[in-house]
């Protein structure tokens, strides 16, 4: 597991995403290792309230039969919406989908995915009832990265995990309302409206 997190410590991500290293649960497999990504947050160690997300890197020798593989990617990504955006239809496969562009635009192989989209809209009422309508997307899902056989030497899992962890980095950030890939640009979408 060394070098895998020598190679995911070694990222550059853009600059209004932070990325910080997190405890990493002990149950789901014999080494674990786990970030947090935050859009623009306003201090660190702090949920971002344009997006957040966890990503946990596994792995087990023993290739769990639902993983195919010694390894599995577990990632949790959710960002505030505009409530008009949260009534999409669409919205929960759209998030699904960015996930596996991200993954194949940096072409981080992967099999057995799994996961779930949710969206949820919020009223506020009595003391909260000035906060307004608000929306959520919410994406929790798993994939095991292709090819990352072999012990933990094994430099092309290495560099294939890292791109993983690079397409979840782009999918808490389009969630968010960032452009793929591009700096400085304002969120186009992201705070909960407020009533007046």
């Amino acid at each position: 597991m060394t070098g895998v997190v020598d190679s995911v410590r070694a990222l550059t991500f853009r600059p209004d995403f932070s990325v910080r290293e997190i405890p990493a649960p002990a149950s789901l497999a014999p080494e674990a290792y786990a970030i947090a990504g935050d859009v623009r947050p306003e201090s660190d160690g702090a949920d971002s309230e344009y997006g957040t997300g966890r990503l946990i890197v596994l792995h087990d020798p023993s290739e769990p039969d639902a993983w195919g593989g010694p390894w599995r990617i577990v990632c949790f990504a959710q960002a505030p919406l505009e409530p008009e955006i949260g009534t999409d239809p669409l919205l929960a496969d759209v998030a699904w989908s960015w996930l596996v562009d991200a993954l194949e635009a940096r072409g981080a192989a992967f099999h057995s995915a799994s996961g779930t989209a949710t969206k949820t809209l919020s009223k506020g009422f009595g003391g909260l009832a000035g906060e307004g309508d608000g929306a959520q997307i919410e994406l929790r899902a798993s994939w095991s990265p292709a090819g990352g056989s072999g012990g933990d030497g094994d430099i092309a899992a290495q560099v294939d995990i890292a791109a993983q962890v690079d397409a979840w980095a782009e999918l808490v950030c389009m969630l968010a309302g960032l452009p793929p890939e591009s700096e400085g640009i304002a969120v186009f979408r992201g705070r909960r409206s407020t009533r007046g």
